[in-house]
């Protein structure tokens, strides 16, 4: 019997290049593809693949967020995230996500074909770099309201505007960006805000 794939990436062309991949691997079979986070489950609920690849980026539901609703929904489905965003903080959320593996882009066929098998075996899959780079990045220092404010802060917006947003008083954001920024080792909200992505805590 054939391991029956989804494949979810917003870029049509990988897509289109990891099925034809991974369909040249007789046992590996591509039944459904789709290029938003928001149509995994149903088109999961529909095909009933035995495992999910799908990238962390996507239009209208992120992977990590997929991936937990995918696995509440039809939880004999398997994860594998295959994403370009090889971020410590990134593995983290998709393994607590209910992730079965977490490589990037750039793993060989394949490799990537072995990891398919190894997750739908029930295995654990991690790429080796990005594991040890999570054990010494540690875990976000940000608490979840600071880390509210400095995703509303990305696009340079006004404190007023942040407060507005996130129904706070301009005093508590100025307060939660100043213990980020302390938090993260930056010097301005921008570089906290880069650090923090980087770092994969947004």
């Amino acid at each position: 019997m054939s391991i029956r794939l989804l494949l979810a990436d917003d870029q049509a062309l990988v897509r289109g290049a990891l099925a034809a991949l991974l369909d040249l691997e007789p046992d590996l079979d591509v039944v459904a593809e789709v290029g938003r986070g928001d149509e995994v489950v149903a088109a999961a609920l529909e095909y009933r693949p035995d495992v999910a690849l799908l990238d962390v980026e996507m239009p209208g539901m992120d992977g990590i967020t997929a991936t937990a609703a995918l696995r509440a929904a039809v939880p004999e489905t398997r994860v594998l995230i295959v994403t370009t965003f090889g971020r410590p903080g990134f593995l983290r959320k998709a393994l607590h996500a209910g992730a079965g593996g977490f490589v990037v882009k750039d793993t060989p066929a394949r490799q990537l074909a072995d990891a398919v098998r190894r997750v739908h075996a029930g295995l654990r899959v991690v790429d080796p770099t990005l594991a040890a780079d999570s054990l010494t990045s540690g875990e976000s220092p940000l608490t979840e309201r600071e880390s509210d404010v400095l995703r509303a802060a990305r696009d340079g917006a006004p404190v007023a505007a942040i407060a507005a947003a996130l129904f706070l008083s301009a005093g508590t954001v100025r307060n939660h960006l100043s213990a980020a920024i302390g938090k993260t080792g930056a010097s301005t909200r921008a570089e906290a805000v880069k650090i923090s992505e980087s770092n994969g805590w947004l």
